[in-house]
């Protein structure tokens, strides 16, 4: 029986596609992007972690495991609760990761269970999988949530550590298939957001009739205590967060599109 690694399951989601969502989170994840908010999603191992806790004024050190392996049965047995809700307000479930695509068979068997019971399926995908893979899942697969990070091949493998053509070419493969797809768009200062990167992604979206929304998903420091617990270098304490001007400004450059536009999601 196929098993997924997993490192959380998050019920009532409300930024993972439409409507409220359950988030299937697996691990393992083919990029290195230096920005990465989800760090303990990157090995496609379970990890043990220290954490430290504080009771009665005196502090412990916990261990914790990241990450156990699931059945597609077990997964769902957690999803099939929320069916009502999910009926209720057009949601459903979202795979994310790390990269979903990594595990194509538990994936897959998971998404058909899903679509059995009439649940709306989403994937949350940076786009670097095989093109067979992408092929396996359209038919069960409601919506993408399609990372583009940065349009040159050079920036994309010295800040993520993978060419970005495989990924571009999934692109081209999701609007063949018509699946729609919201386009999500990381603002990271003085790496993704200059005026060349958001400009060339802009003119690539532009024809693609998939493209149902684009997403501009502002750069934060949430995620800099994982990286302390994980033992592992946080190489953007410098970045201060965006001004809501500033992020009007980025906002306006799409204004000439057909397309809605948010700011977080």
């Amino acid at each position: 029986m196929e098993k997924g690694l997993i490192f959380d399951i998050r019920h009532f989601s409300v930024h993972d596609g439409p409507g409220i969502r359950t988030t299937v989170f697996l691990k393992g994840c083919p990029l290195r992007c230096v920005w990465c908010h989800n760090p303990e999603s990157q090995k496609h191992e379970p990890e043990k972690v220290q954490r430290t806790t504080k009771l009665d004024g005196k502090e412990y050190n916990l261990s914790e495991t990241i990450g156990s392996y699931m059945t597609s049965e077990e997964v769902f047995d957690q999803v099939k609760t929320h069916i009502p809700i999910f009926d209720e307000s057009g949601g459903g479930v979202t795979f994310s990761g790390g990269e979903p695509l990594m595990q194509p068979k538990f994936l897959l068997n998971t998404l058909k269970l899903c679509r059995a019971n009439g649940i709306h399926t989403a994937i949350d995908t940076c786009g670097f999988a095989s093109n067979e893979v992408f092929s396996l899942i359209f038919p069960y697969t409601n919506l993408f949530l399609f990372d583009l990070k940065l349009v040159s091949p050079q920036k994309h493998e010295y800040y993520t550590g993978q060419s970005n053509q495989v990924i571009l070419k999934n692109l081209s493969l999701v609007e063949q298939n018509n699946t729609p797809t919201i386009i999500r768009i990381p603002l990271i200062p003085g790496i993704t957001d200059d005026l060349f990167n958001l400009e060339a992604i802009k003119s690539m979206v532009k024809p693609l009739r998939c493209v149902k929304r684009i997403d501009l998903l502002p750069y934060h420091h949430m995620a800099k205590d994982k990286y302390s617990r994980m033992n592992l270098p946080y190489e953007l304490e410098d970045l201060k967060p965006y001004t809501a001007y500033q992020l009007g400004e980025i906002k306006s450059l799409f204004n000439d599109l057909d397309i809605p536009v948010t700011i977080g999601g």
